[in-house]
Formats: C-alpha cells, sequence, structure tokens
C-alpha cells in the first residue's frame, strides 16, 4: 500500500462502531413519519428489501476495499476498474450523497428538538450541530472515535429499551399474540409498489456501511478489517432496522401522524409516557450528533482524496492542517453547506441524497463485474464476481428510479454539472483527469 500522511489507528472494532453511528440504529425511529407514509404501513417490507439490495451491494464493496485500500470509496474504485472519466462522474455523485449527508442527519435532530422545545427556534439547533461536530472532526479520527464509543452505547441502550416497551405495550392491550401479525409486512391491501417506494428511502438509512471505505487509510491491516467491517456494518443495520420497524409498526398501526418530521415522538409518548419521552428524545439527537460526526469525517475525507488528486483544486481541499492532520478547509465547507438544512424537510432531503448513492453502488458493482470479465486475480470468483453485482446494479438501478420525481431531476442536475465540470478540467476529454500514483 501508498505512503499516506493520514494515521492509521483504527481497529475493526472501531470501524464497525463507525460504519453504525453512520448508520445511526435509531434512524429507523428518525425518519419513521416519511417512512410509514411512503411504504402506506408496510416500513417492515420496505427494510427488508433495502437490506437484501445493500447486503448485494456490500459484497462488491468488500472486493474493492481488499483490492483498493485507499480512501476515495466509490470515486476510486471506478476510475482504477473503468475509466478515470467515468469515476470522476461517480465521484461527483457521491459528493452529492456525503456533501448533504450530514445536512439531512443534523436536520432530523434539529426535528425532533424542536418538537420537544417549540420556544426554541430550529436555527439554534442547526448551528449548535455544525459548530459542535466541526471543531470535534478537526481535533482528529481518534478524538472522535473516543465520542462516538459512548454514544453508541447509549444509542443501543435505549433502542433496546423502546423495543421492551413497545412489547409490553402491546401485550398489554392484546396478549402476547399481539406480537406477531404479518401487518408491518403486507398492510391492508397495500400495494407492493408502495414498499418499494419506502425500499428506496430506506436505503439512507444504510448508507454508512459504505462511507467508512473512505477511512481506509487511517485503518490497520485494510486490505483484511474493511471487507469484514463493511459485512458486518450492513448486515447488523439490516437486522436493527427491520425489528425496529416491525416493532415500531406494530405500536402504531398505520400511517397517519401530527407532525410527519417527528412521528416517533408520538409512538414514545405511546409506549412509555413522558419520562421515555425526554430519554427518547435526547437519546436520538445525540445520535444524530454522533451520526453527524461520522457523516463529516467521511466527506472530508472524500474531499481530501479528490484534492490530492487534483481533480478538485489542490490547494483548498488536498491539504491537512499542520498539528491535527485533518481537512480543516473540507470539514468547514460540509459545516456551512448544511445550513441548508434550514429550508428542507427530511423527505425531500433523503430522497435527493439517495440520487448519488444509488448512482455509486451500481458503478461499484459494475467495476467488480469489469475486473472478473478482466481476469482479475482478486474476482476469480463467478458467483461474487459477476452474478452477485449484476443482482445488486440491477436492484440499485431499480430503487434510483422509484425516488420521487424532484430528486431524480435535482440528481440529474447534479450530474449534468459534474460533466460540465470534467469537460474543461480535461479540455474536452483530450486528457484524463488528474490521478495520485497507486501502485496495485
Amino acid at each position: 500500500m501508498m505512503n499516506s500522511p493520514l494515521k492509521q489507528s483504527l481497529g475493526l472494532g472501531s470501524v464497525v462502531l463507525f460504519g453504525l453511528a453512520y448508520l445511526t440504529p435509531m434512524i429507523a425511529l428518525g425518519t419513521w413519519g416519511p417512512m410509514a407514509v411512503l411504504s402506506q404501513g408496510t416500513a417492515a417490507t420496505a427494510y427488508l428489501l433495502a437490506a437484501a439490495t445493500i447486503l448485494l451491494t456490500a459484497v462488491s464493496y468488500g472486493i474493492m476495499s481488499r483490492l483498493y485500500p485507499v480512501g476515495g470509496s466509490a470515486y476510486t474504485y471506478t476510475r482504477k476498474s473503468l475509466n478515470p472519466h467515468i469515476g470522476f462522474l461517480v465521484g461527483w455523485a457521491i459528493l452529492l450523497d456525503y456533501f448533504f449527508l450530514p445536512m439531512v442527519i443534523w436536520l432530523i435532530g434539529t426535528a425532533y428538538l424542536t418538537s420537544a422545545f417549540p420556544a426554541i427556534p430550529a436555527w439554534v439547533w442547526v448551528l449548535g450541530f455544525i459548530l459542535l461536530t466541526t471543531i470535534i472532526n478537526i481535533a482528529g479520527i481518534s478524538a472522535a472515535d473516543k465520542v462516538n464509543l459512548v454514544l453508541m452505547a447509549l444509542q443501543f441502550g435505549v433502542l433496546i429499551l423502546f423495543v421492551l416497551l413497545a412489547a409490553r405495550h402491546l401485550i398489554a392491550g392484546g396478549g402476547a399474540a399481539a406480537l406477531m401479525s404479518a401487518t408491518p409486512f403486507t398492510g391492508r391491501g397495500v400495494p407492493l409498489s408502495a414498499s418499494i417506494a419506502g425500499a428506496a428511502l430506506a436505503a439512507y438509512s444504510f448508507l454508512g456501511f459504505d462511507a467508512v471505505s473512505t477511512l481506509t487509510e487511517e485503518t490497520k491491516a485494510p486490505a483484511r478489517t474493511m471487507p469484514r467491517a463493511i459485512l458486518i456494518i450492513a448486515l447488523s443495520g439490516g437486522a436493527i432496522f427491520c425489528l425496529t420497524a416491525y416493532v415500531a409498526q406494530l405500536a402504531h398501526p398505520g400511517f397517519e401522524f401530527a407532525s410527519v418530521d417527528s412521528a416517533a415522538f408520538e409512538i414514545a409518548q405511546e409506549i412509555g409516557g413522558d419520562w421515555f419521552v425526554d430519554l427518547f428524545v435526547a437519546t436520538l439527537v445525540t445520535s444524530q450528533f454522533a451520526a453527524g460526526l461520522a457523516a463529516q469525517a467521511s466527506v472530508g475525507r472524500l474531499l481530501y482524496a479528490m484534492g490530492r488528486d487534483g481533480v478538485l483544486p489542490r490547494r483548498l481541499f488536498g491539504r491537512l492542517h499542520k498539528k491535527f492532520q485533518t481537512p480543516v478547509f473540507n470539514l468547514v465547507l460540509v459545516g456551512i453547506v448544511g445550513l441548508a438544512a434550514l429550508g428542507l424537510d427530511v423527505a425531500t432531503s433523503t430522497s435527493f441524497i439517495n440520487f448519488g448513492a444509488f448512482l455509486a453502488f451500481t458503478f461499484v458493482n459494475i467495476s467488480v463485474i469489469a475486473l472478473h470479465r478482466r481476469g482479475h486475480p482478486g474476482v476469480k470468483n463467478p458467483i461474487t464476481g459477476l452474478v452477485v453485482p449484476a443482482l445488486a446494479a440491477a436492484a440499485d438501478l431499480y430503487l434510483l428510479a422509484c425516488l420521487d420525481q424532484a430528486a431524480r431531476i435535482l440528481g440529474l442536475i447534479w450530474l449534468g454539472l459534474g460533466v460540465i465540470y470534467l469537460t474543461g478540467l480535461t479540455r474536452f476529454f483530450r486528457r484524463p483527469p488528474p490521478e495520485m500514483d497507486f501502485p496495485e
């Protein structure tokens, strides 16, 4: 592996924790309202469909992270295995995902804080999230790692308590039989298309499984650690989200809420009363903080990889702070972009960033297929090198097509801007985009 100025300090446990923090196990409740409405009360099926697609794609990410153990994620994988120009456009699409993901995370946290403290303006919470996460990430990845460990322990504890209280609530109302129902999966005459539309939104909850690949250069023995971490994160996330969706749908049948963006607030009140509402909101907000911490760290390093290549201006994006060895400019820029959260709702912003995610997922799968067809020694197995990535790519493209029209239009506009920038960067495609020296 090439020499890198980034310090290798993360083991398997730390990478998995970062990925789970990025997923945010409680995010199934944070986005519960939009999910329940879009899937028409079949959120459990929506999460199952999304989990199946993500697990297939996770296999391809594991293969590529083993073959190319550097930061940059799908951007690096595509340009190394397909074409530098395609790699640039995939990187540009990922920016749509990673760049705006912290904004969505901070928006969800703000929605619940505003519900709990309506007298305080939303902009106060947004600014608080941005300032605190930016300061911690500038201090370095090791500092962020320690904060994540504490926050994840709290989050898992409250999530388990939510499931137990929901179970008690259901048993009190209908006995043990109330825990066993197909309704969260089938609804009442709900078409499969509604569940698929929900799956397109549910994929947002899984984004951390691929984001951790941007931390490759700060991971010990990355060729071995990263593939294992990616699969563990995807499997764990799928199990957590499906169980949570199942229980929440039983506890609050249907999809009508006083406030869609903070719907889980109502469920917490129903199953636990005031004391649990306070604990739930506090934990959900700290969970969003942990997710924002991981999301901002990942996009900062993606921008650093692209700046180091010279694809983005190197003087700005490809520099590390002399003392902290972190990409300070990139982290601050992500914080500034996060201010857009003040003008968006959860459903719209989530669908918007999923466009970039599905496009990146598709090309990572195509990259594996390309390497297999070229006879790459690391991709010899026809199942994992051809069948699995082909199924995953088809599923990713289908879910992309199921995003709402506004998300598709905004995504295509973003992609069009990338083509324009690439045209100028390569002088009308007469030369490849700048690329760092990477020995395989």
